[in-house]
């Protein structure tokens, strides 16, 4: 081999043996914070039964709402702009970004707050200790977007590791007052823990104060991704709300019952989607025409391997199903065969929601969430009104494998696009 193939070749393995480094500990991280996920809710399930488990789901599912409103105006845009940038660049920009988070928990927890007296109930306090520990919330997720972009896995690992240590003597606190506020307050508090442990880690204090000046530069992309964002999470909010009113609220419970089996796959998916855009985005100032094989192989990887996690779940004897879930697997054992197929769709389109997002495209993505939100909301629903809670989840499946074919023809289009018009350069400041 002559020595400018040993150069060409020397740099090529670097670079596969960091991109394999990073998605390594994309998994990680995400193992370690939807392994804490499946125990916290598979202990809830177990503490509180099938009705108030639907009651813990719809706070689980409104924070899910809360969390996208965050990813969209604070990390979504810092992802795609400051990943692999210098580090000066990148701290000015993580300082305007958490607290930018910081912010938006800030803002709609202290709607949760009032809401949660006027709806009473159970629903009322969960609420309630939603909004007092939303900041911790967001505020922790911001750092691991964060640490993703700066090629920082590891940190990211370590922080989920940290909110999972002080998940376990908030959970059996929790248990002795055995009601839905008290194990929402545990989940909340254990997160603010995390993310306090991120301002060490990174070196750097959020700047609240700085959040509208970042909402102003990324004004082009944040407020599209916030209504991309939003309409995913709300879309899933409507439907878990819809359900429980046309099925009972331990519908909800069953579906969350059945998300959960599901669990260990969705830390892979998870844990990819952390890197896949940061990747993306490097392949595409790398090697644009590696992109859209990048985006297949990636969609593609995703779904067959919810295809099989699916079909070894549906080989779980009733036994084992019954010590994992309680009495919530009754329920949920029916949904697995829709929910697979409904995950499976959704794998096959986060690889080219990962293209849209390397190009910049917002509008294009927008399209597709709202296109893809409508279907959610609609099959879920329909599928309600028409035969319960299975035609909830077949309804859904539907409509996600439909989403995801609007994905990769817009994918297509944006990539035609940016061949004819190279897009303007990744601002690094």
């Amino acid at each position: 081999m002559s020595t400018g193939e040993e150069r060409a070749t020397a740099p090529a393995g670097s670079a596969r043996r960091a991109l394999a480094g990073r998605l390594s500990w994309g998994l990680a991280d995400q193992a370690a914070s939807s392994i804490s996920n499946f125990v916290v809710g598979v202990y809830v399930a177990r503490s509180l039964g099938v009705s108030a488990f639907g009651v813990f789901s719809l706070a689980w599912v409104t924070y899910g709402v809360v969390l996208n409103v965050s990813r969209g105006l604070a990390t979504d845009p810092l992802v795609v702009r400051f990943s692999g940038v210098p580090d000066a660049s990148w701290r000015g920009a993580v300082v305007r970004s958490t607290g930018t988070a910081l912010g938006v928990g800030a803002a709609i927890g202290a709607a949760c707050l009032a809401a949660g007296p006027a709806l009473g109930g159970r629903v009322g306090p969960a609420f309630v200790c939603l909004g007092v520990t939303l900041p911790g919330l967001l505020l922790q997720d911001a750092w691991r977007f964060a640490f993703f972009a700066a090629g920082a896995g590891r940190k990211a690992f370590v922080n989920d590791l940290v909110w999972g240590v002080a998940l376990v003597p908030a959970m059996v606190v929790a248990a002795r007052a055995a009601t839905v506020a008290a194990f929402v307050l545990a989940w909340g508090a254990s997160a603010a823990v995390a993310a306090a442990y991120g301002c060490l880690q990174s070196g750097v204090r959020p700047g609240p104060a700085r959040a509208r000046g970042w909402l102003r530069e990324q004004r082009d992309l944040g407020y599209r991704y916030l209504v991309e964002n939003v309409s995913l999470s709300g879309a899933s909010q409507l439907r878990a709300y819809g359900l429980g009113a046309l099925a009972g609220v331990g519908a909800v419970g069953a579906v969350r019952g059945a998300e959960l089996l599901m669990g260990p796959f969705l830390a892979v998916l998870m844990g990819l989607s952390l890197v896949t855009v940061p990747e993306a985005a490097r392949v595409l100032r790398r090697a644009p025409h590696r992109l859209r094989s990048f985006c297949l192989l990636l969609g593609g990887g995703q779904a067959a391997a919810a295809l099989l996690w699916g079909g070894a779940v549906l080989l779980l004897p009733d036994r084992l199903g019954a010590l994992v879930l309680g009495d919530v697997w009754h329920s949920a054992s029916r949904l697995i065969v829709p929910i697979t197929l409904g995950v499976a769709g959704a794998g096959l389109g986060t690889g080219a929601a990962a293209g849209l997002r390397a190009l910049g495209a917002a509008r294009r993505s927008l399209r597709c969430q709202l296109f893809a939100s409508v279907c959610y909301v609609g099959g879920g629903l329909g599928g309600a009104a028409g035969a319960g809670t299975v035609g909830s989840a077949w309804g859904v499946a539907a409509a996600t494998v439909s989403g995801s074919a609007v994905w990769w023809l817009q994918l297509r289009s944006a990539l035609g696009e940016h061949r004819r018009t190279p897009l303007p350069e990744v601002r690094t400041a």
